[in-house]
């Protein structure tokens, strides 16, 4: 929790949130604060707030910036909740600022290749709006149903960074709202700026520590013409993962690269009811590519399929038809369901290791289950290191649980280190790995964030208890 102390909230802080909101249901107190608003997709950590706001504007979220900084009480942020770290629970109680209702697609700019939204909006539906009018919206997290907002605040990544990059790199404007109560403008249409040090940067993946999103403007590409998907078997993930870097260097970029295990397209076979194309194999990757011509597209995957075949493959499966296709994503976009509908509870590690390191530190995990009596499974992207790294409690006692997850991960962030990677490569940091970061960090990198939040929010009431503090 954090160090600050923070005022309660009162009958007249309620009342005075009212005026502010208006008459209606958009302001809700104490016990008839929903279930769901005090915890995030994983449930680990949980929190009821004392009073939860359903903004509609960005007005609306300024003055009750402004009155929470004059009554000095903690504001929490959230958009649909679907995190894994606690971000958007609300550990001091105080405000929980829902912008879920802020979902409006305001403008999209063809020439300038721009897409405008409230953070509200969900990521499938700013990517459907896109393609409707013939581009793409590149991040591709795996939770569709996440907002816009929660990406950017998380600066999600996806399966198509390893060929178009993350969340950080589409966004080219911000509106936001300081922890005072100030609307402010970062950014915009311009695709260069030298203009000063990059604000915008800063809010990107500060899961609403810094200042709170109400508006962004988002880059587009143009839509690809053709694409097609390879499932490739190996008889192990070592095999597997080793060829990824092979792959990459025949100069065909993939789209996206992702590695799964048997245990896992079991689990989504039997959490979705439906067959997955090929599970007769140990460990598989997923390539896709994208791009303006079939003939370019042909040539990228044929090179890739044949690299795949040298490196010790036992097939290629050519995903070219749309019940292939969505069998297979389906199944991949069902992975963190299919894993939480198989045990009790479970948590994650959503380390990023350099891309050489993925075989090494997927096969380092994997020993952990012998060692300390736990199920652990794993997927992710193998084409830009980020790894999904789940460790399941099954019948653990309550007593057993907490302590073999902090031993399990105090062992799989060790080897992260020891391999140069970070503590997250797209689910933020919110509660749950904060010391985990703090473990990482150069004590002047730890003072220099410090530093930044308080400049950012001098009273600390912005998410609080979150990542530095």
């Amino acid at each position: 929790m954090s160090k600050y102390q923070y005022n309660p909230v009162t009958p007249a802080d309620i009342e005075a949130l009212c005026d502010i909101i208006g008459a209606g249901e958009r302001v809700i107190a104490g016990p008839a604060v929903g279930e769901d608003y005090c915890h995030d997709e994983l449930a680990g950590i949980r929190r009821r707030p004392d009073v939860l706001i359903k903004a509609a504007s960005a007005e609306e979220v300024a003055a009750v910036m402004k009155y929470a900084s004059a009554r000095r009480i903690p504001v929490t942020p959230r958009g649909q909740g679907t995190g894994l770290v606690g971000g958007a629970v609300p550990l001091e109680g105080g405000i929980l600022l829902d912008l879920s209702g802020m979902n409006q697609i305001l403008e999209l700019d063809p020439d300038n290749m721009t897409l405008t939204v409230e953070p509200g909006v969900l990521l499938m539906e700013a990517a459907k709006f896109a393609e409707d009018a013939g581009f793409l919206y590149p991040p591709d997290p795996g939770e569709k149903t996440a907002t816009i907002g929660g990406n950017i605040s998380t600066n999600a990544g996806g399966m198509r960074a390893v060929k178009y990059g993350v969340t950080r790199d589409y966004v080219r404007g911000l509106q936001v709202v300081t922890a005072r109560g100030v609307i402010m403008e970062l950014g915009g249409k311009v695709a260069k700026n030298s203009s000063g040090y990059s604000i915008r940067d800063l809010i990107v993946g500060s899961e609403g520590t810094l200042a709170i999103i109400t508006r962004a403007t988002l880059k587009l590409v143009p839509l690809p013409k053709y694409k097609i998907s390879l499932l490739v078997p190996f008889p192990d993930l070592v095999t597997a993962i080793r060829t990824v870097p092979e792959v990459i260097r025949t100069g065909a970029t993939p789209t996206a690269v992702e590695f799964m295990e048997r245990e896992v397209i079991l689990a989504a076979e039997e959490y979705l009811g439906r067959k997955f194309p090929d599970h007769s194999s140990n460990a598989y990757l997923l390539l896709t590519f994208d791009g303006a011509s079939k003939h370019e597209v042909d040539l990228a995957y044929d090179h890739a399929a044949q690299t795949c075949l040298r490196a010790g493959a036992l097939d290629v499966f050519i995903s070219n038809t749309l019940e292939r296709n969505e069998s297979i994503w389906s199944a991949r976009g069902a992975f963190l369901e299919a894993i939480k509908g198989s045990t009790t509870e479970m948590d994650e590690c959503d380390v990023v290791v350099p891309r050489r390191s993925v075989a090494d530190f997927v096969g380092f995990a994997s020993g952990l289950q012998d060692k300390y009596g736990v199920r652990i499974r794993s997927f992710g992207h193998a084409g830009d290191g980020n790894l999904h790294i789940y460790v399941l409690r099954d019948e653990l006692d309550e007593e057993q649980w907490p302590r073999v997850l902090g031993e399990v991960f105090d062992e799989l962030y060790a080897r992260a280190r020891e391999l140069n990677g970070q503590v997250s490569g797209e689910h933020g940091i919110g509660y749950a790995k904060k010391s985990y970061l703090g473990e990482s960090l150069a004590p002047e990198l730890s003072a220099i964030m410090a530093g930044i939040k308080t400049v950012f929010d001098p009273d600390h009431i912005l998410n609080p208890g979150k990542i530095v503090e």
